[in-house]
């Protein structure tokens, strides 16, 4: 900032306005009320400074005794310290005692405010000038700016984040109209400008330093020009200290203030494309120079420096660097010649996340599994992205099915896959994998010949390998792709011995898959067995803690419930599988149940509601072309038919604002009337009254003979009981039957 000394207050008056930052200046001066020392930290030129100044100039009232800047930026020798702040408090150097003496001794019994403005260089010789000065005189207060902390006891911390987009809008508006007058943020480049300030990360001297480039430049090619941003963002103000001259400048300051080892891991984090946790962290940073323990260290400390910021990801707690302290870290990266080796290292920790993640898909934390790989997407991207190994590549690619089938990614999955299987072609287990995955993908976004022919080459490879577990995923795909072509019969031939395939190889996770496809055909078959599957599926999921293909199972009662016409039994297996896709960002399982609902709705009468709900799916499936099932049709149909077509559009159009399966879900479940008679969300249990209260028994560890006598039966009866109840869940063990029995306790009557 540049500024001359103003005769009142003692702190510098600024040349140029102040833009933004208002709630910070509220909350500094609400802290300033108690805290005696208040550290504003943050990355080299995001206006530390100048907020302090803005803060104590706005606070010289509440001071009375005076309000004084002590710039330590020109200062090199930690013992100049206390002479440099006695020379800005205008207190002589009488040389009888220590200067620092003097200075308390000036200051005790003053109500004062100092801004110590730039300590990181100097972190030990002003931790001990506050510490004394603070010590010694209770009323005063002091207002640091450093990108490291002082580390004293009584240090009140505010860390000062880049401008919010409005406010880096602004700024970079006025700081231009500076130097090129007729500038104006227009609708026509709006889009450009916000997209420029993104790009610097809000980071104020970036910003400045490019507005001084829009004199002969227009935004687009400011824009364009960022990927060499050290080179373009220069020539800041000739009476700027040398280190807010240029971006590159900036940023130098703060590596050449960190350790070696500091420095290694600011490199080496570079190669994340995005945030990271602690986890990646450790292991692809580690290693020749930085032991594994030692990570979470230098991350603190690298936090303290401001280089490093805290953040979370989908909730998940962990870091990131601001894209320019990233791109710097990332040329010093290529300086070094280890970039090659962190690029594979990166590249290996997230094929083995996501393999990890997708081995252990059936069973628990499915809905954690699809949050740790959104909040890693950018890493995901950049992994894949690593292409001198093409198999490796086809590997993560097939690694993240679920990622791109349940967590709303099926177009770039299936752009991802396509290019992966072209780069490729040798007939490995990774590219059985990736055409399973491939093949799954296109029948997902309802495109049977694309995944057909991904198909007929995994049937091949599988016999080429002589794998049978691929063979019974084929079947049961091919199942999939005939019912989607309308071949109801031969989905359901296909899809039963898809199962029958997978039970045999002891495949559980492929058997559930099969079964809960089996069950969706069935329904549409209006096959009187649909009700048995589904409640299987539902047995099965439930053991294994399985939720996403319960939620699929639960669509398929919900059907088979509808067109019995049984709508409050229709209506309770929706909102349940509702309730159990929260969390997955599955648009198109979202978008079935919805739709359904809708179905379900106009039946009862409620056409209102039932427009509104067609709106939410009809929002959900926009990226995947018209919902247009025969079903959907005839409920478009009549619901136009009652409300006419302007109060159908309106309604429509207030569903469609509920655009994500999250908001869906939450206006589905929380809006409209509930059936009088509506039952518990818990589905009902395919088991009588007497083989729960046996299998309740069963979880409490009885044997047969002991239930026998508890409910007073014969120990041949109790055998038959136990026998039956295994049957209908599709369980092989006592084990699978209590621990179904606990998460699916169903009350007897």
């Amino acid at each position: 900032m540049t500024s001359v000394i103003s005769e009142a207050g003692h702190l510098p008056a600024a040349f140029t306005s102040f833009v933004g930052r208002r709630r910070e200046v509220a909350e500094i001066r609400r802290f300033l009320g108690s805290a005696r020392l208040l550290t504003l930290t943050g990355v080299g030129g995001v206006g530390k400074t100048r907020l302090a100044l803005e803060t104590a100039t706005a606070s010289r009232k509440a001071f009375a005794d005076g309000t004084w800047l002590v710039d330590l930026a020109p200062v090199r020798e930690p013992k100049l310290v206390a002479s440099a702040a006695a020379t800005a408090l205008g207190v002589p150097d009488l040389g009888a005692r220590p200067v620092l003496e003097q200075l308390a001794g000036y200051l005790a019994g003053r109500r004062a405010l100092i801004v110590l403005d730039n300590c990181e260089h100097l972190i030990d010789a002003c931790a001990e000038l506050a510490q004394t000065l603070l010590s010694a005189a209770p009323e005063l207060r002091i207002l640091a700016t450093s990108r490291q902390t002082l580390g004293i006891t009584g240090e009140h911390l505010i860390d000062v984040p880049p401008l919010a987009s409005d406010e880096a809008v602004e700024l970079l508006r006025d700081r231009t109209v500076a130097v090129r007058p007729e500038f104006r943020v227009t609708d026509a480049n709006r889009a450009a400008v916000s997209r420029l300030c993104d790009d610097l990360d809000g980071v104020p001297l970036a910003i400045e330093l490019a507005a001084s480039r829009l004199r002969t430049l227009t935004v687009e090619q400011v824009v364009e020009r960022l990927e060499d941003r050290f080179t373009l963002l220069t020539g800041g103000s000739r009476t700027a200290r040398p280190r807010q001259r240029t971006l590159r400048a900036a940023i130098d300051w703060s590596y050449e203030l960190c350790g070696p080892a500091e420095r290694l891991l600011w490199r080496r984090l570079s190669v994340f494309a995005q945030g990271f946790g602690l986890d990646a962290a450790e292991d692809v940073c580690s290693g020749d120079g930085i032991d594994r323990e030692d990570v979470l260290d230098l991350l603190d400390r690298l936090v303290s420096q401001s280089v490093v910021l805290p953040t979370e990801r989908e909730g998940l707690p962990g870091y990131r660097l601001l894209e320019t302290i990233r791109r710097f870290g990332r040329s010093r990266l290529a300086e070094s010649g280890e970039e090659q080796r962190l690029l594979h290292r990166h590249r290996d920790f997230h094929l083995a996340l996501a393999e990890r993640l997708s081995d252990g898909w059936y069973g628990p934390g499915q809905r954690e599994a699809l949050t740790r790989l959104r909040a890693e997407h950018g890493n995901l991207q950049a992994a894949l992205d690593c292409g001198d190994d093409p198999q490796v590549t086809l590997a993560l690619a097939a690694a993240l099915r679920f990622h791109w089938g349940v967590g709303g990614f099926l177009g770039e999955g299936r752009r991802r896959l396509g290019r992966a299987l072209t780069a490729a072609p040798e007939p490995t287990p990774a590219r059985a994998r990736a055409l399973l995955a491939a093949s799954w993908v296109a029948l997902l976004q309802g495109d049977p010949p694309v995944a057909d022919q991904w198909l007929n080459e995994a049937a091949e490879l599988s016999e080429r390998l002589d794998a049978p577990v691929l063979r019974a995923y084929v079947q049961g795909f091919r199942g999939t792709s005939a019912r989607l072509r309308g071949n109801l019969k031969e989905a359901a031939s296909l899809q039963e011995g898809s199962a029958d395939a997978h039970a045999a190889l002891g495949e559980r996770r492929g058997f559930g898959f099969a079964l809960y496809q089996l069950a969706i055909t069935q329904s549409l078959l209006r096959d009187p067995r649909a009700a048995e599957t589904g409640r299987r599926v539902l047995a099965i999921a439930e053991t294994h803690g399985e939720r996403w293909g319960r939620a699929r199972a639960l669509w398929a009662l919900g059907y088979d419930a509808w067109l019995r016409g049984d709508r409050t039994e229709a209506i309770a297996w929706i909102r349940a599988g509702l309730e159990t896709e929260r969390g997955f960002n599955d648009c198109i399982g979202t978008a079935q149940l919805l739709d359904l609902l809708a179905w379900t709705t106009a039946d009862d009468g409620d056409h209102e509601r039932a427009a509104r709900l067609l709106g939410t799916v009809r929002a959900l499936c926009r990226a995947m072309g018209t919902h247009d099932s025969e079903q959907h049709a005839r409920c478009q149909e009549a619901v136009v038919g009652s409300l006419g077509p302007a109060a159908y559009e309106r309604a429509l159009a207030e569903g469609g604002r509920h655009d994500r399966p999250d908001l869906a879900i939450a206006y589905a479940l929380g809006s409209g009337r509930e059936p009088a008679t509506a039952p518990a969300i818990v589905p009902p249990s395919p088991l009588t009254r007497r083989e729960r209260e046996v299998a309740a028994l069963v979880a409490q560890g009885m044997s047969n003979r002991r239930i026998a006598a508890e409910l007073v039966l014969s120990p041949r009866t109790v055998d038959g009981h136990v026998e039956r109840i295994r049957t209908k869940l599709g369980f092989g063990s006592r084990a699978e039957i209590a621990a179904w029995w606990v998460v699916n306790q169903v009350p007897t009557p």
